[in-house]
């Protein structure tokens, strides 16, 4: 198996699990090679996630299709960095828009 999509599969396991702690429905888009990687809801809340690791950078096409699934999911798209030493920078592509209460 290739070493690279090990990788990126145990990062895209990391955010799973620490979404489902914070009380997130996750699911994940095995084997993807679209945009979104992990599907998650939380109280009428929708979040996708592209997971990078490494030197790994979202493309500008990667980043355009996650904000159109924001859009059309009307949820937050982001983008999550695992960087060296397992620091993790999240990066919003699309905000969804919530009505006020």
């Amino acid at each position: 198996m290739n070493s690279n999509y090990v990788k990126g599969r145990s990062r895209e396991y990391r955010a799973m699990s620490s979404l489902k702690k914070d009380g997130w429905m996750v699911s994940r888009s095995a084997a993807s090679h679209g945009a979104v990687d992990v599907f998650a809801a939380k109280d009428g809340r929708v979040l996708l996630l592209q997971v990078k690791s490494g030197r790994a950078r979202a493309t500008k096409e990667e980043l355009e299709e996650l904000a159109s699934w924001g859009k059309s999911a009307n949820g937050d798209a982001e983008v999550w960095y695992y960087k060296g030493g397992g620091k993790l920078v999240k990066r919003r592509v699309f905000a969804a828009k919530r009505g006020s209460a």
